[in-house]
């Protein structure tokens, strides 16, 4: 697998288990990966935080620092690239953790490899919607320009995320409902329904941050189809 551009997509593999690890290594480079490997919580924090890779899987379970902390850590120090947590866990609470706290998605042990990579895959085309944004999108108070990953409203800057600011853009150009379908395709890269609840997590993260700034944009859901966003028509 690789960019557009050709070269093999650099991942990021944390996992303190060396016989899943060998399993994965062996698996992601014969599907064109090129994989660092990193055995515990504390180096793989170290290395997460440095950035210079496409995408990273992590483990929960991790020696020395836990897997979450591990992508806190990385989001905290503006580290962009998508995140996939691996963990034995398959509560609800405990996926909602691991998406709030940075990850992009969530997989449940024992898996398929073919999920992975499907999972992967929707990662690569994710980077790929993030890296062809459209024209600066203004109105009212409200501004995203997407190509500088930035968004505000009036003097305020939004704090946002990579997916938060391309969910935002998407909701906004489209000034309708957006089903969820739709989002999980343009925004998330998924041509299928990854099982979690990956949209509603960012949304509440969205609207919070919107709250924060005091702006009068709502992030609306409409039941059973997607969610719109209004923007008053008197900002």
């Amino acid at each position: 697998m690789s960019t557009a551009s050709g070269p093999p997509l650099r991942l990021v593999l944390v996992e303190d288990d060396p016989a899943i690890a060998g399993s994965l290594r062996r698996g992601l480079a014969e599907e064109g990966f090129a994989v660092e490997w990193i055995q515990d919580g504390i180096a793989g924090r170290a290395r997460l935080v440095l950035g210079g890779f496409d995408m990273a899987i992590v483990d929960v379970m991790l020696p020395g620092v836990g897997g979450l902390e591990v992508i806190a850590a990385a989001r905290a120090a503006r580290v962009t690239a998508p995140m996939l947590v691996l963990s034995a866990r398959d509560r609800v609470e405990d996926r909602v953790r691991g998406l709030d706290l940075g990850a992009d998605d969530y997989l449940v042990k024992p898996f398929a490899f073919a999920e992975l990579l499907a999972r992967l895959r929707a990662l690569a085309r994710r980077v790929e919607l993030h890296e062809a944004p459209g024209e600066p999108f203004v109105r009212g108070r409200l501004s995203i320009d997407a190509a500088r990953r930035e968004a505000s409203y009036g003097d305020r800057a939004l704090p946002l995320t990579p997916t938060e600011l391309l969910l935002l853009d998407r909701l906004a150009r489209r000034g309708d409902v957006v089903s969820r379908r739709e989002l999980l395709r343009d925004v998330w890269g998924y041509h299928f329904d990854p099982g979690t609840n990956v949209i509603d997590v960012h949304v509440g993260r969205l609207r919070k941050k919107l709250a924060d700034a005091r702006a009068t944009v709502r992030v609306l859901a409409v039941r059973g189809v997607g969610y719109r966003v209004d923007i008053p028509a008197d900002e």
